[in-house]
């Protein structure tokens, strides 16, 4: 593994960022600034069930994040800078070869006892319109990042976002690079089921809210040398009763191969949608699925699909695959108990194609409780638990239960 700088550095690379401004812009590029360090704990426990050949899987880390935002300079066109330094820290390890993606392995696949890694973005705003260059994090259906470990995901690009029109947000951009949650490397992009290195991936789009509880959407992405990707959605939320709603999300994706899929071509349509009852502090939903056509549902190497079947473990994005969830929440502040959360669900897929595989099928139950303190010197810390049971037939993939034990915590710098 190639030799970092130490954190301190990098991070005394980023303030000096800040002094790029003119002294007469300095109030502002300053004075809305701010600083946070996100400290995580995680631990995961992976119990495989029918293979010989991989054992239980134990790994635990602590990570860092010092997330550094200046303010603007003034004028029509304002200028600023983001930096972003990480930290990840080995506390214990399993096997050699570890696939909890947790902490970084190095070449002879041993866990790294440290590592440490760092980005920054500039950017320039101009009336309710900003672009970024630099480390990015989008949050698009067309390209979700990961922060489902210790560190996240970050990209190489440029992105331009817009507010300027009323109830209109406009996004468009392209990213050529991308650090994976478990590694210190910028890597080329890539299609996250072969991860052949492709080419640029351009992506735009936006959302209308026709009103504050009715919203469309559309996004295109394009992964060069690999495959397109065209979205259409639709929230809408309706208050029946006081105190009572229902929740309607429904995405729909057309994507087509541009020559690296696997084992054949990608030209599939993928529909999913959500309906959720809520109800003072109880959360019911239903969702279900169809995924038609040629190749898995195709998303970026350190993405998440924007499915409502992505689950703690598994993405049922595979050929053809159809599924259903039922899921069920509740927040204990309505007993009188803030800061304590409950969630399970249940997802099962069928008709899947993999291989040989024709009518493949597979299911997970998740269970997450989490509690974060409401007063005194802990205030805000987090602890969640993340239960997971996962099985699939007909030879698809391997069957494990896995726990996930996670402690957050959030520092206010300034």
């Amino acid at each position: 593994m190639k030799k970092n700088l130490s954190v301190p550095t990098k991070v005394a690379i980023c303030l000096g960022a800040f002094s790029l401004c003119t002294d007469a812009a300095r109030a502002d590029f300053i004075n809305d600034s701010h600083a946070t360090i996100d400290a995580r704990n995680m631990y995961m426990n992976r119990d495989f069930h029918n293979s010989g050949s991989l054992g239980p899987m134990r790994d635990w880390g602590q990570g860092f994040t010092l997330r550094l935002n200046s303010g603007f300079t003034e004028g029509v066109v304002g200028f600023g800078v983001d930096a972003i330094a990480q930290m990840g820290i080995r506390l214990d390890a399993g096997q050699r070869g570890s696939t909890t993606n947790l902490l970084v392995l190095d070449s002879d696949g041993k866990a790294e006892n440290e590592w440490s890694e760092a980005g920054a973005t500039a950017k320039m705003r101009f009336g309710k319109s900003q672009l970024s260059v630099g480390s990015l994090q989008p949050s698009l259906p067309v390209v979700m990042y990961n922060d489902t470990r210790l560190l996240a995901t970050r990209y190489t690009g440029a992105m331009f976002t817009s507010k300027d029109i009323d109830n209109l947000n406009l996004t468009f951009g392209q990213l050529s690079k991308v650090n994976l949650r478990d590694s210190t490397d910028n890597k080329n992009m890539a299609y996250a089921y072969n991860g052949l290195s492709a080419g640029d991936f351009d992506f735009a789009g936006g959302s209308y809210n026709f009103t504050k509880d009715l919203a469309v959407s559309y996004y295109y992405g394009r992964l060069e040398e690999a495959y397109s990707q065209n979205f259409l959605g639709l929230t809408h939320a309706v208050e029946v009763s006081p105190g009572v709603k229902i929740l309607t999300d429904l995405r729909y994706f057309h994507s087509d191969d541009e020559g690296r899929a696997v084992g054949g071509v990608i030209d599939n349509d993928f529909l999913n949608g959500m309906v959720t009852l809520d109800a003072k502090g109880h959360g019911i939903s239903a969702g279900w699925q169809k995924l038609s056509g040629d190749g898995n549902f195709p998303f970026l190497a350190g993405a998440d699909p924007y499915s409502v079947n992505l689950v703690t473990h598994n993405t049922f994005a595979k050929q053809n695959t159809k599924a259903w969830q039922l899921r069920y929440t509740y927040n204990f502040s309505a007993m009188g108990v803030p800061g304590l959360t409950f969630m399970t669900r249940y997802v099962q897929g069928r008709s899947i194609e993999v291989g040989n595989v024709s009518d493949g099928h597979e299911w997970e139950r998740d269970m997450d409780i989490a509690y974060v303190i409401q007063s005194g010197p802990l205030k805000d810390l987090s602890l969640r638990w993340r239960n997971v049971s996962f099985r699939s037939g007909n030879g698809l993939t391997t069957d494990l239960d896995e726990n996930r034990v996670i402690l957050g915590y959030q520092i206010a710098l300034w």
